[in-house]
């Protein structure tokens, strides 16, 4: 039987995969070797690791490689491209090069977070190498700091394309040696708009090299790239292009305009404890949402290029350590994540591009794993949403968003699996319960009736929720169009509020609503108008909860008691700002100007943004 994977020895740049042993013991037939043609020191590497075989890219690589051409290697994401790539270095770097006046393999990547997973995957595949070190250099830190390793001239350096061009500038960094260069995630630099710097790092390498490109898919701008970039290239493919990973179960919740927050925080509150990544278009959409999360109760962080390096690393290493279950990030932010046993995707901003819904499911179902990949899809991105799949070739399991009663009864369900799994461990792994434990409980069965005995501590085994689910009107689809329940709107008044909380406090509209419905115990479709000015924010609660509110909201709160909410007798400020959830939630963008009381109407000030990749 082969080797089960270590909790943490899987990314992209692994994928290994269990398959036959050397030999059959039944036929006596021989069996190839998995690691057939893997050089001896790599061989250790693998063994150390304890993986029995290698992905289909990797074979693919090491039967497909022939010497002085360029690569292009293609497979899904997870498949294993980095750990191929490093095969095929392995064949020059095995030999000793005296005289060196710089690094012989380039690797540039787009982002620090896959440079820094690039170079531990590396650094581990030929720890067993004398001679062999490897080293990342990215933006985010000091410049001068990389100047020491460098000077060291590792055989194997690995970076991102502005910092490679800053050293490369300032001759801290001399390409003279590089026998191999290799563009990582091509299109994702294109993407980010890294060509000029790419260009330059190229003219500074000699003619004489193998140039390579990894990536999951090589679209048209890509191929243009990789022809000017590379002579006579041989295309390498794992896993075909666009074929859908079997681990990964795809499902689409279907629901009503302006309930997409909702619907997430239902599946957040049916999967906790599970790691779950979250996928945003905006850097902005993902500070909102993590901070609405956060209100909310859940721990939940965003990753994003706006992120200082050092508070990047912490949040990544939060989110490997469980210390937080949910991440909320952008695409671009998402590369070089390096995280096991991530147990759902879910999409809240919906892309267009089936590549780009491809490259963020992968980010579960890997090494054998089940994953699930989730679409939050308003009724009105449904159609676009279906043709999306269709492309990717996609088979979708298409559902309304859950209920609050189906979250409850899932909490419940998890609750008596747990205890029927401890009921049925194996009593030789060692006495579960003291003496004492069982004579408590003998005295309990004798004075208690059994039945209700037991259905009180299941019920207080049930975790506490963060928050109790949101109640979701049903969105069913149907051929040729959807059928959205309960869609009529309804004539609502409001009221105007005060919180002496202002912008220069770091009150922002998504803090503030968190903070809100939170401290007076109202759901964010309950908030309407709000204007968020330097010491102060004036915003809308809905006139049925206002009372409530009200009462709830006067007490102080335990975590911030210098805020106050008071009902606003004031003269309305002339141009509050509007509650607009990020257009990729598919959030209600907030009422219409309405009176605030006082016959004076609260106008709408359109809130923008620059969309950020």
């Amino acid at each position: 039987m082969s080797q089960s994977l270590p909790e943490t020895g899987f990314d992209e740049a692994e994928g290994f995969e269990d398959e036959a042993p050397v030999s059959s013991p039944l036929s006596g037939v021989p069996v190839r070797d998995p690691f057939d043609g893997v050089p001896e020191p790599l061989r250790a590497a693998f063994a150390q690791r304890g993986f029995t075989s290698l992905t289909e890219v990797q074979r693919a690589v090491l039967d497909g490689d022939s010497p002085g051409r360029n690569l292009r290697i293609s497979s899904q994401t997870g498949s294993g491209k980095t750990v191929a790539l490093g095969m095929v270095l392995a064949k020059e770097l095995l030999e000793p090069a005296p005289g060196r006046s710089g690094p012989e393999a380039l690797v540039i990547t787009p982002t620090r977070e896959l440079a820094n997973q690039v170079a531990e995957e590396l650094a581990w595949l030929f720890s067993s190498v004398r001679g062999v070190d490897v080293l990342c250099v990215t933006g985010g830190t000091e410049v001068w700091k990389d100047r020491k390793p460098l000077s060291r001239k590792p055989r194997i350096l690995v970076g991102t394309p502005g910092r490679l061009n800053d050293h490369l500038t300032t001759g801290a960094l001399t390409a003279d040696s590089v026998r191999h260069v290799v563009l990582d995630e091509a299109d994702q630099m294109l993407d980010m708009g890294f060509k000029d710097e790419l260009d330059a790092i190229v003219n500074a390498l000699p003619q004489e090299r193998r140039s390579h490109l990894v990536s999951a898919t090589f679209p048209p701008a890509v191929r243009a790239l990789a022809d000017r970039f590379q002579k006579d290239p041989l295309h390498v493919a794992g896993t075909e292009l666009g074929q859908a990973n079997q681990d990964i179960e795809h499902i689409a919740h279907l629901v009503r305009r302006g309930e997409s927050y909702n619907c997430l925080v239902n599946l957040l509150l049916m999967s906790q404890g599970e790691r779950t990544l979250i996928f945003v278009e905006r850097r902005v959409d993902a500070q909102e949402l993590a901070e609405m999360l956060a209100g909310d109760g859940f721990a939940a962080l965003h990753l994003s290029g706006d992120l200082a390096q050092a508070q990047r690393t912490r949040t990544l290493n939060a989110f490997k350590a469980g210390v937080i279950s949910t991440l909320i990030c952008t695409d671009v932010a998402a590369r070089g994540i390096d995280v096991p046993d991530i147990a759902q995707v879910i999409h809240m901003g919906l892309s267009n591009d089936p590549d780009i819904y491809t490259h963020r499911s992968g980010r579960t179902g890997r090494a054998g794993r089940k994953g699930q990949s989730v679409l939050i899809v308003p009724v009105t991105a449904e159609r676009r949403i279906r043709r999306l799949l269709q492309t990717a070739g996609i088979d979708c399991n298409w559902r309304p968003g859950p209920s609050a009663e189906k979250v409850h009864k899932a909490v419940t369900k998890q609750t008596r699996t747990k205890m029927f799994e401890l009921l049925q461990a194996d009593p030789g792994q060692g006495e579960r319960y003291n003496e004492a434990e069982l004579e408590y409980a003998r005295g309990l069965l004798s004075d208690r009736d059994p039945a209700e005995l037991v259905a009180t501590l299941i019920k207080l085994a049930e975790p506490p929720l963060p928050r109790e689910p949101f109640p979701l009107a049903k969105a069913e689809a149907r051929a040729g169009g959807f059928i959205e329940r309960d869609r009529a709107p309804r004539a609502q008044s409001y009221v105007p509020f005060f919180i002496n909380w202002g912008e220069r406090a770091g009150a922002n509209p998504a803090r503030l609503i968190a903070h809100v419905c939170r401290r007076g115990g109202i759901r964010g479709q309950s908030i309407g108008a709000v204007r968020v000015d330097a010491r102060m924010t004036v915003f809308e609660v809905a006139s049925d909860v206002a009372a409530a509110f009200e009462v709830a909201a006067r007490k102080p709160d335990p975590r911030e008691p210098g805020l106050r909410i008071e009902r606003f007798k004031g003269a309305v400020p002339a141009a509050p700002e509007r509650r607009n959830g990020p257009p990729a939630f598919g959030g209600r963008r907030g009422p219409p100007p309405r009176s605030a009381g006082d016959g004076k109407p609260f106008k709408a000030r359109k809130r923008t943004g620059v969309r950020h990749h």
